[in-house]
Formats: structure tokens, C-alpha cells, sequence
């Protein structure tokens, strides 16, 4: 630390433009202590950088280069959501959030940075769960039907265009009317198969049909996906989204920490999947308006995965459950390089923000930057010059305060995480996992009837009415019993051919399907099915 800083903080005078900037962040009620203002150089930690917890259902953004402290950033505000008792949602891209669960390690450096803005720091676990997509590596694994999944999600995992994505959702829509559950990709490909069939041609007639071509691009992309791994990621038993709002027995809200490490090669599934589970969320929670502190923050780590070739229906809907997710509760942080990687009209949506530093070597690091400070509001620092020379565990922050009003932006020299500041050993990991009460509910696939087994039951139906007819015919003729014999037991049996296909095998097997008979389901902005609970 230096004399500076020694000699600022024993006069525990601020500086006047420093003290209109503290006074921007009082804070009455509960809120998360982010760190020390940063002043001319120097660590104020008699200034204190604070977000009122009623206002992180506001949403966020955590943004910064590689290497700038943002992984750190999001342990810390999820130890004070926690300690709070709100329940956090939070994928640990780098492998190195898991250590959230176990008490930190003390050291000069937590030494040196605690002291350095005022922060009294005690070493502590978090109560966490740990998740895996599909169970691909550790954790309990979250899957989800294609049918909840719907075509709108899943065709942006396939790179599908407009079109396909209409067709799509065209073939959601047979399904969902037939009682044809869509649990996982065997079943969505028996289903595209059969409407391009001689039998299923019929079936879409009415409503536009399903050319062979399109239908082929489909297959194609779903057998790909497959390929790639991803089966594993749709089927059941279904993940549960309520379970993200528990909280621990002492009260604590619970971490849900989402490892998928294994998956990173597959970028758009992880982020689309995050984003099945917000709209899931959005079906299922009541209206709530503004609450004391939210129920629910989620981090949406690499947001830029989301955006990246996302048709503007697709924007929208995200820009609507955004806007209105607030209202039930859910605060979401979006985590990402540059602001620019999100769309303005989500940008729009998001009250704080902590801005980590950014790199100008390069021209186009340079537009990226002078963009970044354009979102930022009135400041009393040269916000360009400052955000190339912010330290790691340093950041640029504005947030809402307890009026809703936009606060000063505040240089800031954030606080020490208290708990492990790495990755928990693998074992101690894999003991949680195993030892979890939900491992036993989630641990197992199950693959029971849906589409592709009564489309299989349908077609032997078929096959088997065609046998019976052709030894009809033989056995008539066999016996002699003459062309009218005959031609009574061929009659008799293409009757029961027609039940089986002419009258549509699809609608002999929808009445076998219970609840769901005859009933299309409802689905949401993004086209996934409302679960009932």
C-alpha cells in the first residue's frame, strides 16, 4: 500500500469529488458490499462501493477482458447472495467456481487486499449443487425433453434458417396435437421421418406440409448433433427448474453451480440451454413485482454465445423475458467481454453494471472501447484513459440505487472473495454430487415410451395387417374355398389395413396417449412446452 493511501485513509477525509460519488451509493437496507472507491490513484476504503439487494432483479452486466478479475467478481456478489439467502444460478466456464463451496485460503495477498478496502475478511464455504449438462463430467446431470426444449431453442442449436425454423415448428406442432412425445432426438427424428413418408405425407396436408428437402436439412442436422454428443443432453428425467430456488437448511440460498467444462466445444447448446432454464423459470413463477431482495440471481456466462447469429425473433423474445422476468423475481447478470456483445435492446435492460478493464491494441479494440464508455453515464473520470489501466480485481461501476436512480460511476478496487479461490478438489466434488439429495432423482436416464416407440408400434401394426392379409389370401385359396372366399378375407383385411393406416396411424395411437390426447400443448415466447408441476 502506499503512503498515499496510508495517509487518506488515517485522515478518513474524502475528497469533494470522491464524496459526491460515495454518497451516491448510501444504501439504507440490505445490499452487497462491492468493494473501495479508486480516487486519483488512491484506495478511499472510507468510501464504500455497495448495490441494494432489492435492486439486483434490476439485471446486470459483468463485462472485462480475459484475465481481469470477472470470475472473481461473480463469486464474490454470489457469497453475499447467498449469505443473504438468496439462491444463485452460476456456470463455471473455467472450472474454478466450484471452490465457492470451501472456505478460502488466508495469504498476504487477501491480507493486503482486505486491508486495502476496509473489508473484514473471515474465510468461508457457500452451501452449493453442482450440475453437468447431459452428465458430461461432474455433477448432477440437467436434461430436458425436446418436447419443453421446443423448436425455436432447438433450431437455433441446429443453425437452422427461417424457413427451417418454421418447418420446425410445424412438425412441434403434429406432435404436440397427436400426443407424440418428443423426449429425446430419436423421437424427433421417427417423427420428421414418418411426415416425409407415403403413409405421413397425408397428415400436414392441411396445414402446409413438409417438403422432403427441408426435411432432410432437419435429419441431417439433428443426426450431426447427436453425433456430437448432444443426445445426452435431451431426455429424462427432466431437470426441475424450481430446484434452482432452494435454499440451505441454516437459511443460506443455495449456489447451483453449472460445470460444463466437458461441453465446451459445443458453445451454442450451453448458452441456449441456459436459456431454456430462464424461460422454464419464467413459466412457472407467479408475479411478484418489486420484493426486498429477488429470488433468484442467475449469471449467464459467455452472453455473447446467445447473441451470435440470433435471428431478430429470436432477440426479441429474449429482450421480452428479460424485461419481464423482473417482475417475478429473477435478476440476471450477463458475463461477457465488451458491452457490444450484447444487443442494445437487452443492454437497455440491464441497471448495474461492472465494467473490468478493456485492451486497446488494435483498432478495432479501440471502437470497442470508445463504444463501451458511450454506455456508461455522465462521469467525473476520463473513462477511456481509466478502463486500459484498471488492475486485475479493479472495475469501472454504476448500479441502481434504492430510488431506482443510476449512481455515480465509481472507480472501484474490489473485495476478496471469501471462500476458495480456485477449483475444489475433484473428489471432494464428486463426494457432494453423489452425496446431494437430488442425485438419486436426476443421476439415472430413463427412456420410456414417447414418439419413436409408437411410431415403431404403429409401423408393426402395419406390417403385421399386411401379413395377415396375404396369408389370408393363400390359406382361402388353399382351401378352395373359391374366389368369393377369398375375396371376403382380403376384404376383411384390408379393412383392418385401413383402420391402421388409411384412417391416419397417427390417430389411432394419439387415443393412447392419455392426458395428453387431442391436445396440442402451450408454449411459451420461445416455443417450449408449459410443464405442469
Amino acid at each position: 500500500m502506499s503512503d498515499s493511501e496510508n495517509t487518506a485513509e488515517s485522515a478518513g477525509v474524502l475528497p469533494e469529488p470522491a464524496r459526491e460519488i460515495a454518497a451516491g451509493y448510501a444504501v439504507s437496507g440490505a445490499s452487497l458490499d462491492l468493494g473501495a472507491l479508486l480516487w486519483d490513484g488512491t484506495c478511499l476504503p472510507d468510501a464504500q462501493i455497495r448495490i441494494p439487494l432489492a435492486m439486483l432483479n434490476r439485471h446486470g452486466l459483468v463485462a472485462g477482458a480475459t484475465g481481469t478479475g470477472k470470475t472473481k467478481t461473480l463469486q464474490l456478489i454470489a457469497e453475499q447472495l447467498s449469505a443473504g439467502g438468496v439462491p444463485v444460478f452460476l456456470a463455471d466456464i473455467k472450472g474454478d467456481v466450484s471452490g465457492i463451496a470451501a472456505p478460502g485460503a488466508p495469504g498476504d495477498r487477501v491480507t493486503e487486499r482486505a486491508g486495502q478496502v476496509g473489508q473484514v475478511w473471515e474465510a468461508e464455504g457457500f452451501p452449493c449443487e453442482f450440475y453437468a449438462l447431459g452428465g458430461i463430467g461432474p455433477g448432477i446431470p440437467l436434461r430436458a425433453t425436446v418436447t419443453s426444449f421446443g423448436p425455436v431453442l432447438l433450431s437455433k442449436v441446429l443453425e437452422l434458417n427461417r424457413t427451417q425454423e418454421q418447418s420446425l415448428g410445424l412438425i412441434f406442432h403434429y406432435a404436440d396435437a397427436k400426443g407424440l412425445e418428443l423426449i429425446d432426438l430419436k423421437d424427433l427424428r421417427a417423427v420428421v421421418a414418418f411426415l416425409v413418408s407415403d403413409t405421413g405425407k397425408a397428415e400436414l396436408k392441411g396445414i402446409g406440409g413438409l417438403s422432403t428437402a427441408t426435411a432432410g436439412v432437419i435429419l441431417r442436422s439433428v443426426t450431426a448433433f447427436e453425433q456430437q454428443g448432444a443426445g445426452d443432453f435431451f431426455g429424462e428425467p427432466e431437470f426441475d427448474t424450481a430446484e434452482l430456488l432452494r435454499r440451505a437448511p441454516d437459511g443460506r440460498g443455495l449456489v447451483s453451480v453449472l460445470e460444463p467444462a466437458a461441453v465446451q466445444d459445443k458453445p451454442q447448446l450451453f448458452s441456449t440451454f441456459l436459456m431454456w432454464l430462464l424461460a422454464d423459470l419464467f413459466h412457472d413463477l407467479p408475479e411478484v413485482g418489486d420484493l426486498e431482495k429477488p429470488k433468484l440471481v442467475f449469471f449467464f456466462d459467455e452472453a455473447h454465445l446467445l447473441f451470435d447469429g440470433a435471428s431478430k425473433a429470436f432477440l426479441e423474445s429474449i429482450t421480452r423475458t428479460v424485461r419481464l422476468i423482473r417482475s417475478k423475481g429473477v435478476g440476471i447478470f450477463f458475463v461477457t467481454q465488451t458491452p457490444r456483445d450484447v444487443p442494445a435492446e437487452v443492454l437497455a435492460q440491464l441497471g448495474n453494471r461492472v465494467q473490468h478493464a478493456l485492451r486497446a491494441f488494435t483498432p478495432d479494440d479501440a471502437k470497442a472501447l470508445r463504444s463501451t464508455v458511450k454506455t456508461f453515464p455522465h462521469s467525473q473520470y476520463d473513462l477511456e484513459e481509466l478502463l486500459t489501466r484498471l488492475g486485475i480485481g479493479e472495475a469501472v461501476i454504476t448500479v441502481l440505487s434504492e430510488n431506482g436512480a443510476p449512481t455515480p460511476v465509481a472507480a472501484t478496487r474490489l473485495r476478496a472473495p471469501r471462500s476458495l479461490m480456485g477449483p475444489w478438489p475433484a473428489a471432494e466434488l464428486e463426494a457432494a454430487v453423489k452425496g446431494s439429495s437430488l442425485y438419486g432423482r436426476y443421476a439415472q436416464a430413463v427412456d420410456r415410451e414417447s414418439a419413436y416407440e409408437k411410431l415403431s408400434a404403429g409401423q408393426e401394426a402395419e406390417a403385421e395387417a399386411a401379413g395377415a392379409a396375404d396369408r389370408a389370401a393363400v390359406e382361402g385359396a388353399v382351401r378352395g374355398e373359391g374366389a368369393r372366399g377369398a375375396g371376403k378375407a382380403a376384404e376383411e383385411d384390408a379393412s383392418l389395413v385401413g383402420q391402421v393406416v388409411a384412417s391416419g396411424m397417427f390417430r389411432s395411437l394419439a387415443r393412447s396417449v392419455g392426458t395428453q390426447l387431442g391436445r396440442e400443448i402451450s408454449r411459451s415466447l420461445f416455443g417450449t412446452a408449459r410443464r405442469r408441476r
